[in-house]
């Protein structure tokens, strides 16, 4: 016999899009739930950055910073182009600062202002060089009580032998530890305290970036007395009359039919581990063994299915159907895998990317989304499935690259596993690789060449703001350049990869789930990466995936609640 239960307000999904529907949702008086798939809550956004974009965000104003909404809205054209949907932009940029000051205000969320996080495109028009970025503040998982444990807990890959490192000062004390003493006492104290956090509480318990916002945004939920059922996955939504009423879940006790009264939000984190719709939209058409994305394994696309079968359509119009991420794959200990993000080592002075001809063929200080789509365009033509980030001794040991560490970590279990490959010569480790010897030879020649004047004429790395951001601010007359000169060498093969999909259910400003007609399906609606992108697949900066997500979670919440206009 199947359970039922009633609530005003169905979230399926419990990301930084649903929760903030949720949130919203009881703080304007309406009864919440919401409903995991997964045995942990937090979906990707707990594993994410957890950067807003947000124009003209309270923080950015009471900084002085100097934007406007008219300024946004020249950025946005041009960026997303003809896929520019004014009524969804529109409540995105109204809406965004009102979001950030009812969470800082009436929750338990905290953001601190990225005031020197550029937009990814600083010199188009109407960008800015910082300011429009916020991230969660760091947090007390203790706080989440017992339910610390249902926190999606941090991929190895990407910490710090399990310490987060997290974003602005944090991350730039980990960077300075060899060279700053002040830095390098910080660290001792975070690795201190991380490692009494792991022996007291078997783990730790400094929330920093997406764990800390979702760690927020859950205590919040729970003060509300909205609850979070994990290890519940829905099984399909409710129609009667032509309204979704509804959901089925699977309880770990059996099915329950859900009743909602105002409601149903779909926020189940898109289709990246979707492999037949990841082949039916992606221009490259991975196969398993192609194509990684960084999302939580349980986005499987289930929000998008449910929906097209009462009546919704994914649009199909991106100009890219996923936030693209380059990665690495790092053998681990037990024969499985892990994938690591490379957003940060690209940038630094000392290392290029070339195709297994040898040859470079983006700036690698662009934004990572950027850099894949120009990866994309190199495999089609060449039927690679790759790249190669080719350093020196100097940079390894000063920044590391990608999952191996910089000095004193040693690199010898990653040169072992063969993640790593190295050379006493250009011409040996081009043959270690799979790398043409000559061509890269020559490439890397002519890198130097420029690269010891500061300058790069083949594709101008170090000339904007975002580039100098991703830089190495310490290092001159470029911050991004340096020669590629002092051996042994080392590289590791890169591969395409997705933060998650930007091809999602069509909606209108309130993000209510549109049918083909383009009418709404009542009673429904999406948020996060189950909407498709208000951007149109373009990625305008830090942020871009969790502002729209958790600016349409308070968007929709408000309408339930007859809040909107």
């Amino acid at each position: 016999m199947t359970d039922s239960v009633t609530c005003d307000v169905l979230v399926i999904g419990s990301g930084a899009g649903g929760l903030a529907a949720a949130v919203t949702a009881g703080k304007l008086g309406l009864d919440a739930l919401v409903v995991e798939k997964d045995a942990w809550f937090g979906g990707t956004t707990a594993l994410s950055g957890g950067w807003l974009w947000i124009p003209c965000n309270p923080l950015a104003v009471r900084a002085g910073v100097q934007d406007s909404l008219d300024r946004a809205r020249t950025y946005l054209r041009h960026e997303v182009g003809d896929r520019y949907n004014e009524e969804r932009v529109e409540a995105f940029l109204q809406n965004g600062p009102a979001m950030v000051e009812f969470f800082q205000t009436r929750t338990d969320v905290e953001f601190v202002l990225g005031s020197t996080y550029p937009d990814y495109h600083p010199d188009a028009p109407g960008a800015l060089p910082g300011g429009r970025a916020i991230y969660a503040e760091s947090y007390d998982g203790l706080l989440l009580g017992d339910r610390l444990s249902q926190l999606r807990p941090q991929v190895r890959e990407m910490t710090l032998f399990g310490l987060k490192v997290g974003s602005g000062p944090d991350f730039s004390h980990f960077f300075k530890a060899r060279r700053s003493p002040r830095s390098a006492l910080y660290v001792a104290g975070r690795i201190a305290s991380h490692l009494r956090d792991v022996l007291v509480h078997g783990r730790d318990v400094r929330l920093m970036n997406g764990n800390a916002l979702i760690g927020r945004l859950a205590t919040s939920a729970f003060k509300s007395s909205i609850p979070i059922w994990v290890s519940s996955p829905v099984t399909g939504l409710v129609l009667e009359g032509g309204k979704v009423v509804g959901a089925t879940a699977q309880r770990p006790t059996g099915e329950v039919k859900i009743i909602a009264r105002h409601g149903v939000v779909c926020a189940a984190g898109g289709f990246p581990h979707d492999p037949a719709k990841c082949h039916q939209f992606y221009p490259h058409k991975p196969a398993a063994t192609s194509h990684y994305s960084l999302a939580a394994p349980g986005d499987t696309g289930d929000g998008l299915r449910m929906a097209e079968a009462v009546g919704a359509v994914v649009e199909d119009r991106c100009s890219n159907p996923a936030a693209w991420m380059p990665v690495s794959r790092v053998p681990r200990t037990d024969g499985t895998f892990g994938t690591y993000p490379h957003s940060f080592d690209r940038g630094k002075p000392g290392a290029i990317a070339v195709t297994s001809g040898g040859g470079r063929f983006v700036n690698e200080s662009d934004s990572y989304h950027d850099v894949v789509e120009a990866m994309l365009r190199v495999l089609a033509k060449d039927r690679s499935t790759g790249f190669f980030l080719v350093c020196d001794d100097r940079f390894i040991r000063r920044y590391g690259l990608g999952i191996a560490k910089p000095f004193p970590i040693p690199l010898r279990p990653y040169l072992r596993c063969g993640y790593l490959k190295r050379g006493d010569t250009i011409d040996e480790l081009a043959a270690r690789a799979g790398i043409d010897g000559a061509p890269l030879a020559a490439t890397i020649a002519r890198f130097n060449q420029f690269a010891r004047q500061g300058e790069d004429p083949d594709f101008g790395r170090g000339r904007n703001a975002y580039n100098k951001y991703q830089g190495d601010t310490d290092h001159r007359p470029n911050p991004c350049l340096a020669p590629i000169d002092k051996p042994p060498f080392y590289c590791v093969r890169i591969l395409p990869g997705d933060l998650g999909t930007f091809a999602g259910l069509r909606t209108n400003g309130y993000g209510q789930v549109l049918a083909r007609d383009g009418s709404a399906i009542p009673g429904l609606y999406a948020v996060g990466t189950d909407m498709a992108s208000i951007f149109g697949g373009s990625y305008p900066g830090p942020g871009a995936i969790l502002g729209p997500a958790m600016t349409f979670g308070f968007i929709c919440a408000r309408h339930m609640a007859g809040a909107a206009g």
